[in-house]
C-alpha cells in the first residue's frame, strides 16, 4: 500500500474519531484530571507544562490532519458539482471556478445575486397575479318572470 492511501486512511480514520461526541468527553475528562492533580503537583510549572505542551502537539497535528480530510472532501465534492453542471442544462461556465481569484468570484457571486433578486421580483410579480381574483365575465342579464301574486 501506497504512503499516499496509508496516510488517508489514517487521516480519515482521525478525523472521524476527532468528531465523535465521546472524544470531546474523554479529552474533557483529561483536563479535569489534569487540573485535579494540580494541588498534588503543587501547581509547578512542570505540571503546567504537561498541559501546554500536550494541547500544542494534538493541536498541531490535528491542523494538518482535518486540513487533508477538507481539502479531499471539497475536491469531490467540486468534482461531483462539475459533473451535474455539465449533464444539465446548467451554465458551464461554472465548471472549475473555484480555480478563479478572490476578485473573479466575488464578480461571479455578484452577478449570481442580481440574477437571484430579478428572479424573486419576477416570482413574487407571478404569485400575487395568481392571487388577483379573475376578473368578472359580463354577462347579459337575466329577466326573471316575476311571479304573480296569489291571493
Amino acid at each position: 500500500m501506497s504512503l499516499t492511501k496509508l496516510f488517508t486512511r489514517f487521516a480519515n480514520q482521525v478525523s472521524k474519531l476527532a468528531g465523535r461526541p465521546m472524544t470531546f468527553v474523554a479529552c474533557a475528562g483529561l483536563v479535569v484530571v489534569w487540573a485535579a492533580c494540580g494541588p498534588l503537583a503543587g501547581f509547578s510549572e512542570t505540571w503546567q507544562l504537561i498541559i501546554n505542551t500536550s494541547t500544542t502537539i494534538i493541536t498541531f497535528l490535528m491542523v494538518f490532519l482535518i486540513q487533508n480530510t477538507q481539502n479531499r472532501d471539497n475536491a469531490a465534492l467540486q468534482a461531483k458539482l462539475d459533473e451535474l453542471i455539465k449533464m444539465s442544462d446548467a451554465d458551464n461556465a461554472f465548471i472549475g471556478i473555484e480555480h478563479m481569484t478572490d476578485e473573479e468570484l466575488e464578480a461571479i457571486l455578484d452577478k449570481c445575486e442580481k440574477d437571484a433578486k430579478k428572479l424573486h421580483v419576477e416570482r413574487a410579480k407571478r404569485e400575487r397575479d395568481e392571487k388577483k381574483p379573475a376578473p368578472a365575465r359580463k354577462t347579459a342579464a337575466r329577466k326573471t318572470p316575476a311571479k304573480a301574486k296569489t291571493a
